[in-house]
């Protein structure tokens, strides 16, 4: 019998890598109040996490009626937001630990975002991120967002690999979905911990149901180690586990 493939894992970037979504609300916020919309709340931007930009302003524009066409509103968005980006954008502390530590050992990686090119580019860049995570898929670069599984299937693709041999880190439903239905592992990482009982949350391979509260490098190291596949190769001269 021939061993496991080695594991690739797909990243995707909001909430899971990083927490941009106060950026994004407040982007969302702003560029509303332009069209003339007020009042738009933290609980009405939960609805659109883990879903495309675009796709989260194609619904907002029917919803309130905006005239402004979806390219407008989304020049407007991409510009307010990495304004707010470019400032301040944190990255989870465990999950930089867990990139750095599959780079140390050689595992391919890659980001799928709903976000647009740009702006996955602007975050990466400012959180020096950019040096283990060179390539990046955004949904701008296929024919659906998710929860359709296209952006994993083409970072899978610019991979070289079988979504077999792919692990995604997601921390809402929509991307939990596609990575379901690309076929491929997921760790289930809630942004928002409420949402932990979804049953996409229930049916993935690992999850956090309290987040990046209690998500840990070292639990998800050890089951890319053991439990599926035992395919990573250490690091000469360091534990298997971060201290």
């Amino acid at each position: 019998m021939s061993p496991a493939p080695a594991p690739r894992v797909l990243f995707d970037l909001d909430g899971t890598l990083v927490d941009s979504e106060p950026n994004y609300y407040e982007a969302g916020r702003r560029l509303l109040a332009r069209y003339g919309v007020h009042g738009f709340g933290w609980e009405e931007h939960t609805r659109f996490i883990g879903v495309s930009t675009r796709e989260t302003l194609t619904a907002l524009r029917a919803e309130y009626g905006i005239d402004a066409p979806v390219d407008e509103l989304l020049a407007g968005k991409n510009a307010l937001y990495l304004e707010l980006a470019g400032t301040s954008t944190e990255v989870y502390p465990e999950m930089r630990l867990l990139v750095e530590e599959l780079h140390a050992r050689g595992v391919p990686m890659a980001v799928a975002s709903g976000s647009s090119r740009t702006a996955i580019a602007a975050v990466l860049a400012v959180t020096g991120l950019d040096a283990f995570l060179p390539l990046y898929v955004s949904a701008e670069e296929v024919a659906r967002g998710k929860p359709a599984p296209d952006v994993f299937l083409e970072a899978a693709r610019r991979l070289g690999a079988g979504p077999a041999s792919c692990v995604v880190l997601e921390d809402a439903v929509p991307g939990v979905e596609a990575a379901r239905a690309a076929g491929m592992r997921c760790v289930a990482v809630p942004y928002v911990e409420a949402t932990a009982d979804d049953p996409a949350f229930r049916a993935a391979d690992l999850l956090f149901p309290r987040g990046q509260r209690e998500f840990t490098a070292a639990a998800v190291l050890e089951r890319l180690t053991g439990g599926w596949g035992g395919a990573l190769r250490p690091v000469p001269g360091a534990p298997d586990r971060p201290s």
